[in-house]
C-alpha cells in the first residue's frame, strides 16, 4: 500500500490518505492492499500522504485547524478530500 514504512501504526487505518486508497479500491473493485505499483501509481507520486493527514487534523493543543478541501487526480479519478473527513472519488473528465 506504500502509505510508510512502519505499517504498525493503528492510525493509519484512520488517516484520510488511507480513505483515500480504499476509495479508489472500492471504485476499482479491488483490495485497499492491491493499490501500489506497479497496477497502480503510488499516492506519494501525487500528493504527501503524510501531508494529506495532517492538512486538517487537530493541532497538537486539540484545537481545530481551518476548514476547507483538496482535489487532485489520482489512479484516474478526481478525488476531493474535505476538512470534514469526507472522500468523494469520481471519474476524472479530464483523462
Amino acid at each position: 500500500m506504500l502509505l510508510s514504512a512502519d505499517q504498525s501504526d493503528a492510525n493509519s487505518l484512520d488517516s484520510l490518505s488511507f480513505e483515500v486508497i480504499a476509495a479508489i479500491a472500492e471504485k476499482e473493485g479491488v483490495d485497499p492492499t492491491d493499490i501500489e505499483p506497479p497496477n497502480y501509481e503510488a499516492l506519494y507520486d501525487v500528493i504527501n500522504p503524510e501531508a494529506l493527514d495532517t492538512l486538517f487534523a487537530p493541532r497538537e493543543d486539540g484545537s481545530p485547524r481551518a476548514t476547507g478541501e483538496v482535489e487532485f487526480v489520482y489512479c484516474g479519478y478526481q478525488v476531493l478530500v474535505s476538512s470534514e473527513g469526507d472522500v468523494d472519488v469520481t471519474e476524472n473528465v479530464d483523462a
